[in-house]
């Protein structure tokens, strides 16, 4: 390992790994260090007794920048497709309600006429939103109302952020909602407006339509391809310590920082020209506090939920409903533990063995951290009894796989704004310096692709000046 590098990025999740690829692909020369055994952070997809489990994330959202990649390293011909008309599902009083899609949604039952009459009065009204952080369940009660919030919001949220509602902020969280009442007064008129401006910004570049995908071997298909484009220069086992400032004197592409490594050799030092942390904030403070000890308090301010992600195989046999769809969510009014299912083995092909079926489930999240502390054979117990109810599962599952993440989900809860907006602050401080990970930009695989992409082309662009 040499003693100076150009880049050295912290951190081989996805964001991380991501940065590396195109820092390399750029010409700059960069190092990643990963503090555990492998790369790839919470995507992990595992096989077992043929059925194919994904740890973490069940699927990603395809986007432009991901669709790329995937060309680049050769496999875009592995990604699987959904049905993209299969139905969701939402748990209403019991039984399981298909959720309909785009405009039909305002003349199905599955809404209230008082909750049709508030997307009316948006619709052709006005509202102002409040000059403070407003949270997601305030908002959708201000504008439309409680049983909006119970039988679909709330379900969405636990499916993106297995967040509180009462807790999220929605500039933060869902910034599209925000931008549209702020500018048009309307959130219908001004979803029209921001995607309008969208395509006009874009002009004639082609948009990939957002859609649910995966890989043949599983997501982690893509974290792999890109730690073999890293190759030697990815380094797992290899903790990060602290950072200390250096003067970078006159020249412009000087090492600007000091890096301390805990390795299995021992304490070893490297100095870079720039640093990367794609790091959970948890570990992102300590690592800086010699820079600044603010760092520490206010990457510490980010909360993030638990998951415990449930994969069960059943005979097809013993399920009486058709799993004819994504899978479906739960409200939290509904009293139940599992957060939602989703149907794994109607999704993609080779998901579970001919004849099976493979349903995994979430349990945990802001609302009901501590049943993330249940032993494996404690939740599965708990899970088979409740989604057995509902599907109409006869007998035990065949095959179980348990993952907890203790940190699965950043909270973009009321302030995380102006958390961000600080910890930027303090950056500035430290030309040189750049962050990636699912806390800043949104916690979806795509999102954290296109914030990784443009840390690294800043610092592409830094180099050429």
């Amino acid at each position: 390992m040499s003693t100076q590098v150009q880049a050295l990025v912290v951190g081989a999740g996805i964001s991380g790994l991501t940065a590396a690829y195109a820092l390399q692909k750029s010409g700059i020369t960069t190092l990643v260090f990963e503090a555990s055994s492998g790369p790839g952070g919470l995507i992990h997809s595992v096989r077992r007794e043929g059925f194919l489990i994904e740890c973490g994330p069940q699927s990603f959202s395809g986007n432009a920048n991901l669709t790329s990649i995937c060309k680049d390293l050769g496999i875009l011909d592995e990604r699987l497709l959904p049905d993209s008309k299969a139905p969701r599902y939402v748990l209403i009083h019991g039984k399981l309600r298909r959720v309909p899609l785009g405009p039909g949604l305002l003349f199905s039952s599955f809404l209230g006429d008082g909750t049709r009459f508030a997307l009316l009065r948006d619709l052709l009204g006005t509202s102002h939103a409040p000059d403070t952080d407003e949270s997601v369940a305030a908002f959708v009660r201000r504008k439309f109302s409680p049983a909006l919030l119970d039988r679909l919001v709330g379900p969405f949220v636990s499916g993106i952020y297995a967040g509180d509602p009462e807790k999220l902020s929605l500039p933060a969280a869902f910034p599209i909602l925000h931008e549209a009442e702020t500018t048009k007064g309307s959130v219908i008129r001004g979803l029209l407006a921001v995607m309008r401006a969208r395509r006009e910004q874009r002009g004639a570049t082609p948009r990939e339509k957002p859609t649910l995908q995966s890989f043949r071997d599983g997501n982690e298909s893509l974290t792999r391809a890109l730690a073999k484009v890293l190759g030697d220069r990815l380094f797992c086992d290899i903790e990060v310590q602290a950072v200390d400032p250096l003067d970078p004197g006159h020249e412009a592409n000087a090492a600007r920082f000091h890096v301390t490594l805990h390795t299995p050799r021992g304490e070893e030092r490297i100095e870079t020209e720039r640093l990367v942390l794609a790091v959970a904030p948890h570990a992102a403070g300590p690592i800086l506090s010699r820079l600044n000890p603010a760092f520490a308090r206010e990457f510490g301010a980010i909360e993030f939920a638990p998951v415990a992600v449930v994969s069960l195989g059943y005979r097809k046999a013993d399920i009486d409903h058709a799993l004819d769809g994504f899978g479906f969510l739960v409200p939290r009014s509904s009293g139940l533990n599992v957060l939602g299912t989703v149907w794994n083995s109607s999704l993609f092909s080779g998901r579970a063995p001919e004849g099976y079926a493979l349903l995994t489930s979430f349990v945990g999240g802001a609302t009901n951290s501590a049943i993330t502390k249940k032993s494996p054979e404690e939740l599965v117990a708990l899970i088979h009894g409740e989604i057995s109810r509902l599907l109409g599962i006869q007998n035990q599952p065949v095959f179980f796989n348990v993952t907890v993440w203790p940190r699965a989900i950043p909270q973009y809860n009321l302030g995380h704004l102006a958390r961000l907006a600080a910890i930027e602050k303090l950056r500035t401080a430290f030309p040189g310096l750049h962050f990636a990970g699912n806390y800043l930009r949104g916690p979806a695989i795509g999102s954290c692709i296109d914030h990784a992409l443009k840390v690294a082309d800043e610092i592409r662009v830094s180099f050429a000046n």
